[in-house]
């Protein structure tokens, strides 16, 4: 019998109301796949299985009366480490709160027990969610379930770590300059960035205001769509996979960055066949240089970043990380004039985005540049990004969500798909088509004991285990 962490949450939907499984019993397979898989991968840092299994026991009497809250009923959310859950230690991965307990619910933890969604525990983040993969955090940092020397992405470091090693099937993350898209890609699981502004962040760690987001990510699609109507309060209806007619803009010059690993150009290109095949209109596109974009990006969240944390820059840098210490020192070298100037530059691009995409529905563009790194390329401590084209639409706002398109020496890639303001339904349209014709996304525990992967697409390291 197939493990239910392993099936899809509308599969998981169905047998809940039928009868043939209860909440109860899927918390507490949550729970033993945890025990079974975390310690290798260190994505979780709180568990209250008494809590778990309690909220799944009154989601089973909800539905077992009639009360059907929708498609999350009786579902296990996972929860990043900056989103307030009442009653529980979120401490933002810093040592700056290592006893900080949560009063209340986040408005959208609120949602997602409106819903009926359990939350199963909270999972790493970076030191203050700012940069990483620091040594000095409150917590040791995540590793990737498809190569334990290489990191997660930041800083929804334990979101895909969980999800990706098969613990749970969606989570809550946030993406202030790709901390939603850039781990999906290097995960290989699916990331919403949503527009700016359309999703509360009441009872959530600031970073950079302007660019701040949370963020929907899960195995699929289909899932991280029903996650992203549960947090607006609006459910989105499933996606169509037909992409007739649909415009899509690709400039490939992004892909051909000199910090880009030469398998991403290919991979793009391919993605962008496939989307052709599915019906859609592939149209060559100019964007705005990548790097002008990131520059901009860059400035303003470090000196957003300096404005939000400067108390403990001055009172507590003894005590901050040495990543998020050097990222939050770097806003205080900036002028006025530097900061007046990506700002400018900001609105700009901005423009010339929103009049692209009244030419073109979508455009496609890779997440990341290059798979995900070693650990030991940050051994040094410094404080650095990785190569990836997510700054950009963190800046203008834009939607952007990252699907799983192919593999760079038995390493996930992501295709970033972004899109209009509030256009979240047609991306992942496209990226259901998208994931619907190719395979890249299909990589579970279950399919994976069936049907093993070549040696040269090597499946992640914990999903050796058969299922039960």
């Amino acid at each position: 019998m197939t493990n239910p962490v392993d099936l899809t949450l509308p599969v998981v939907a169905a047998r809940l109301r039928d009868g043939r499984l209860t909440a109860e019993t899927l918390a507490q397979a949550h729970l033993d796949r945890i025990a079974a898989r975390d310690e290798g991968i260190g994505a979780f840092v709180h568990l209250d299985a008494e809590a778990v299994l309690a909220a799944a026991r009154s989601a089973d009497t909800e539905l077992a009366c009639g009360i059907d809250r929708g498609p999350l009923h009786g579902i296990c959310v996972a929860i990043k480490d900056i989103f307030d859950v009442a009653g529980w230690p979120v401490r933002y991965g810093s040592r700056l709160y290592p006893d900080r307990i949560a009063a209340t619910d986040c408005t959208l933890v609120t949602r997602l027990r409106t819903a009926g969604a359990v939350p199963l525990g909270l999972v790493a983040t970076y030191d203050l969610a700012i940069v990483g993969p620091g040594d000095d955090g409150l917590y040791p940092q995540p590793r990737n379930p498809w190569d334990p020397a290489r990191v997660t992405g930041g800083s929804s470091s334990g979101v895909a770590a969980a999800i990706a090693a098969g613990m749970v099937r969606v989570a809550l993350g946030s993406d202030t300059g790709g901390s939603v898209r850039s781990p999906s890609a290097y995960c290989g699981i699916v990331g919403l960035k949503p527009t700016h502004g359309g999703l509360p962040l009441d009872g959530v760690l600031p970073l950079a205001p302007s660019f701040d987001v949370p963020g929907a990510m899960g195995r699929t699609v289909v899932e991280t769509a029903l996650l992203f109507g549960a947090l607006r309060d609006d459910p989105v209806e499933l996606p169509a996979l037909s992409l007739d007619g649909k415009r899509i803009g690709y400039d490939r010059t992004w892909s051909l960055s000199p910090d880009a690993d030469p398998q991403i150009v290919h991979a793009t290109d391919a993605a962008a066949s496939t989307l052709s095949l599915c019906g859609a209109e592939i149209r060559r596109v100019t964007l705005p240089p990548l790097s002008l974009m990131t520059a901009a990006a860059a400035v303003l969240i470090h000196a957003e970043g300096l404005q939000t944390h400067r108390a403990h820059l001055a009172r507590d840098g003894g005590r901050m990380g040495r990543m998020a210490y050097q990222s939050m020192a770097a806003g205080a070298v900036l002028t006025e004039t530097d900061i007046a100037q990506a700002r400018r530059a900001a609105d700009l691009l901005r423009a010339r985005i929103d009049a692209l995409l009244q030419e073109v529905d979508a455009l496609i563009l890779p997440t990341t540049l290059t798979p995900a790194p070693a650990f030991a390329d940050f051994a040094d401590g410094l404080a650095r990004w990785s190569p990836m084209c997510t700054l950009p639409f963190s800046m203008t706002g834009h939607p952007a969500l990252s699907v799983p398109m192919g593999f760079a020496d038995g390493l996930p890639l992501g295709l970033q798909i972004a899109g209009r303001h509030d256009a979240e339904p047609l991306l992942l349209q496209i990226a259901a088509g998208f994931e619907h014709t190719t395979d890249h996304g299909a990589l579970d525990a279950a399919s994976l004991a069936r049907h093993p992967l070549p040696a040269a697409r090597q499946a992640p390291v914990f999903m050796t285990e058969e299922t039960t």
